[in-house]
Formats: structure tokens, C-alpha cells, sequence
């Protein structure tokens, strides 16, 4: 069976880990958004930073929005995190934000372990 965007997906995750490999675990996100986006550059992975995201209900845009930190090769969600696990409700939050984006993956990618720690996420057909 393929995985969606698996390409796309190798060189994003081969970015994380060159980041992981380089700071290792224990700072905030955002120095790891800062540093996976200068490997992005180097690697040439085109994406675009702190997305926002409109969110409608009955076809009319709420005032909140979602910003998603990054979206890759223009079809990819990732968002970052530095935390001892990945959760439930960062699983959600990626679903949501496939839902706003009507995007079909998201990568939860996960700086705060001793190892990288990746997950996709593929929004279901409705």
C-alpha cells in the first residue's frame, strides 16, 4: 500500500531529525520551528510559516483561526512540539487543522523525547 505524499514526507522527516540530531531535546518549539525552517531552506523544501487557517461554520468564517506552524510542498501539515509524548489532543488538533486547510496530511512531529518522535495523520474521506 503507498503512503500519501511519502516522498514528501521522507525529506520533511530527514529535516526534523537533522534538527534533533544537531539541538537534541529540551528547548521551546519555537527554536526548533526557527531551525527546522533554516533546514528547509538548505534542503529547499518549499513550505510556508505560521499558516493561518479560517475556520466556517454554515459556510460563514468564525473570527477564530488556527495557525498551523508549518505547510510543506504546498499539501502537508507539521506541526511542532517539544513534549514528553504526543497526545490525543494534538492528534485532534491536526485533524482540525486538515479539516480548515482541506488538506489530507499532517505530520505531528515531536522534539522533546531523547528521540525524534514523528506521527502522520491522514484526514478520513467524508
Amino acid at each position: 500500500m503507498d503512503l500519501l505524499y511519502e516522498e514528501e514526507s521522507y525529506v520533511i522527516i530527514g529535516a526534523a531529525i537533522d534538527v534533533h540530531k544537531e539541538l537534541g531535546n529540551g528547548f521551546l518549539e519555537a527554536v526548533y520551528q526557527e531551525a527546522l525552517e533554516k533546514e528547509f531552506l538548505i534542503r529547499k523544501i518549499p513550505y510556508k510559516r505560521e499558516v493561518p487557517l479560517a475556520i466556517y461554520y454554515k459556510n460563514e468564517p468564525l473570527n477564530k483561526i488556527y495557525i498551523a506552524d508549518f505547510i510543506c510542498f504546498d499539501k502537508i501539515i507539521v506541526e511542532l512540539k517539544a513534549l514528553s509524548a504526543i497526545a490525543s489532543e494534538h492528534h485532534a488538533q491536526v485533524l482540525n487543522y486538515l479539516k480548515a486547510s482541506r488538506l489530507n496530511l499532517g505530520l505531528i512531529i515531536n522534539f522533546g523525547k531523547q528521540s525524534l518522535e514523528h506521527k502522520r495523520i491522514i484526514k478520513e474521506k467524508t
